[in-house]
This record gives structure tokens, sequence and C-alpha cells, in this order.
């Protein structure tokens, strides 16, 4: 169960390593917090947008239905409001009703739900940064954490589905600054362009701290359905843009996996993996069920 903050973020973030695991026959379930109304239109080549909240929802949802399919995957909407990002100095209040402002426990209730039906064995979300500040990110990381630690306890959430245990939990570290300056260094040699240099200059003066990883994920054989569910959201992504700015070929070389970091587990780990499912066997298709002090 790969749990996303607005259609897009599935196929920009962990999309490869989806499909290569929905091809070997393991059901994978996106899950997507909001409907991406206030979403910009970022792709330049789009055409008129959409006039209304409820037009772009829709667009953003017939674009989702289309990258689900490229990817092999199922998904399911929670059905929140996108927040939007906010901008400006200072930043203005987030609209009411929307994603982030929802109570915790409440916006929750929907994934324990989805999280006891489906029974998944290993849940992909963002660290608790979000991964870049939208309110949108950083909630979606408390909901799906909340979930992951609520969902296998008797105690909590009664009456919201029979009690499941996710196993693993993983946070998404697809824009890390090893993979950029990897990536730059080798498309800089190559003699091209980098889209990226501005990027690892900015990044690197702030000096952001690198998360830890733990699992890479080799997946290059799944970068064209990536990019095909990437080229599904025409509202967001531009097929001669940043997302396509890398030969394939290259990327594949010198990057061909995904990472992500281990952030708690119920079965025993040897790290580094290159396998989400690493360490969950067959016996372990079980609710796991807690009581209130577990």
């Amino acid at each position: 169960m790969a749990v996303h903050a607005h259609p897009d973020d599935e196929s920009s973030k962990g999309a490869a390593t989806t499909a290569r695991y929905a091809s070997q026959g393991v059901e994978v379930l996106v899950v997507t917090c909001t409907g991406g109304e206030r979403g910009s239109i970022l792709n330049p080549h789009y055409g008129q947008a959409p006039a209304t909240l409820e037009d772009m929802a829709r667009v953003r949802r017939q674009e989702m239905a289309e990258a689900a399919e490229a990817l092999g995957v199922s998904q399911h909407w929670l059905g929140f409001v996108d927040s939007g990002l906010p901008e400006g100095d200072p930043l203005p209040p987030l609209p009411d009703g929307c994603f982030a402002t929802v109570p915790l426990e409440e916006a929750t209730i929907p994934l324990v739900e989805l999280v006891r039906s489906f029974r998944p064995h290993v849940m992909t979300t963002y660290d608790p940064t979000g991964g870049y500040p939208h309110p949108d990110h950083i909630m979606c990381h408390r909901v799906a954490a909340e979930a992951f630690a609520a969902a296998g306890s008797i105690e909590r959430y009664r009456g919201h589905g029979e009690p499941w245990q996710p196993l693993k939990l993983y946070y998404n570290h697809d824009f890390s600054l090893n993979r950029i300056q990897t990536v730059h260094e080798a498309v800089v040699a190559a003699g091209l362009e980098s889209p990226f240099g501005e990027w690892v200059s900015s990044r690197a003066m702030r000096e952001i701290p690198e998360r830890e990883v733990t699992t890479r994920i080799a997946c290059a054989d799944w970068f064209p359905a990536r990019d095909a569910a990437l080229v599904a959201h025409a509202t967001q992504i531009d097929p001669k843009g940043f997302f396509f700015a890398i030969p394939r070929d290259l990327e594949a070389e010198v990057w061909p996996v995904e990472e992500y970091e281990l952030a708690e587990s119920h079965v025993p780990v040897q790290l580094p993996e290159d396998d989400l499912f690493a360490g969950i066997h067959p016996e372990d298709d079980r609710p796991a069920v807690r009581g209130a002090a577990g």
C-alpha cells in the first residue's frame, strides 16, 4: 500500500517500484489522500485550465485512472480536499475543511478502514517532513504513520474493521541529494546540459540533512511504466520538461534504483535491503492483533 497526498505523487515517487511488484503478481494499492483540486497547471503545453475546483478534480481523477493503468496498480481515493500550497509572507491560512486542517484521528479513520480491508504487509509514504513542506504531504505522513501504528490494535478505531497490522513501513527517498548529484555528474560528464545544477547548489547551500537509506529497489526495467504514468498527469507533467530531461539509458546505467528508508518493522530485518518484503514470510499472513498495550 503506497499512501500519497495528491494524484501524480504516485508517479513521481516510487512508481517504478510499484510497477515492478505489480508485474510480479503482488497486489499493489495506491492510496490518494486528496483530489488534487488546488493543484496548479504545471504543464505549459496543457491548454485552458479547468474553471472550477470541481472541474479540476474530475480532470485529475481521469489522469489518475490512466496513471494507475500504466503502472498496473489499483487505486483508492480517501476523499479529502487538496489544501493547496500556501504562498506569501506571511503565509495565508489554509482553506476551511481542507485535508491539512482535519483532526488527525478523523483523517485517519478511512485509511485505517482501508488497511484493515486490504490487509497490506508493507506500507510506503513520506518522511515526517513530507519530502517537501507542502501541508498535504506532511499530513499524509501523519495519517499513514498513525494508521500503521493503530490498525492492528483491538482498542483503537473500534467499529472500523477487523484489526490488521502491516509489518513494515517505509519512507520514499526519490529526490535525495545523493541521487540528484550522481545523475547530475553523469549528465555533465556525458557533455549534456543537466537540469539539476541549480538544485544541487541550492540544496547543498541549505545543508539539508540526508535521511538514512536502508533499501534500494532495482527497477530500471519499469522506468517506461513510470514515464507513462507521469505523462498521464497532463495537468502537472510536461513531457518535454524536468522529469524527462535525463536520457533514460544514462539514468538506467547510473541510478537504476528507487530508495527507501525503513521506518518501522514488526519482522526481523538485515540492512541494507533490496526488497521491501525482505523478512516477510508466508506464515506472516495474519492480523497480528495487539491489545491496548500493544
